[in-house]
């Protein structure tokens, strides 16, 4: 099942991007281009969602696949580097929200600093260089509006949905007693809510008490 739902939202990312690039005409009074970024940020959360549960080994008990599937999911997010990847949340999940935490900013809560600090040190110099390749060569077939609006938009939408609610929201401080021994926080109990806001991701304090349970199951944690 989780590898059948991994495949599910990659095709799903990539169909309506597709979808969106050749049928969707850019126009600011139009609700439906809205509608059709909004989607392809939330497929890119899901990606995203998609290559985290393979670097805790939830999509599927063959380590191989596991792991192309993590390879794949991440490359086509923005060309993330998937072992690195998996090296600093190994690291964020044996110190979470502490000084050793690659995704916490311990100088400050703000969350635009935070932000920036987080994409300082997950940006590389060879992610822009394929980035930068992937969009010359889709050039070749749309125009730069279309990308810009239909990929480029989604992505970051994307990166800041599962930033707030992966990240920000869940490990912020102040961190009180009921967030021990994670230093995470959790959304209210809303399975749609959460499932809407970032695959059931924002169960934060479930998800780092039950690592090995797949994003599509979180909700099965939540008391």
């Amino acid at each position: 099942m989780g590898l059948l739902i991994a495949v599910l939202i990659i095709l799903a990312w990539i169909g309506h991007l597709i979808f969106s690039l050749v049928y969707v005409t850019p126009d600011f009074t139009s609700p439906w281009m809205y509608f059709h970024v909004l989607l392809q940020g939330y497929l890119f959360t899901g990606l995203f969602i998609t290559g985290h549960d393979a670097m805790h080994g939830t999509v599927t008990e063959n380590r191989k696949i596991n792991q192309a599937i993590g390879w794949l999911a991440t490359f086509l997010f923005a060309g993330l580097m998937y072992n690195k990847l998996t090296q600093n949340h190994g690291l964020h999940h044996q110190y979470p929200a502490q000084e050793k935490d690659p995704d916490f900013y311990s100088k400050s809560q703000n969350f635009f600093k935070w932000f920036a600090v987080f994409m300082y040190r997950y940006v590389t110099i060879w992610q822009i260089l394929i980035m930068a390749a992937i969009y010359n060569i889709l050039l070749i077939w749309f125009d730069d509006p279309n990308l810009l609006i239909f990929w480029i938009t989604p992505a970051l939408l994307g990166t800041l949905q599962m930033f707030y609610f992966g990240v920000f929201a869940p490990h912020k401080r102040p961190h009180k007693e009921d967030m021990k021994p994670y230093n995470a926080r959790t959304q209210k109990k809303n399975h749609i809510k959460a499932m809407l806001s970032c695959y059931f991701f924002g169960y934060h304090y479930e998800h780092h008490d039950s690592p090995s349970v797949p994003w599509w199951k979180l909700h099965k944690k939540k008391a």
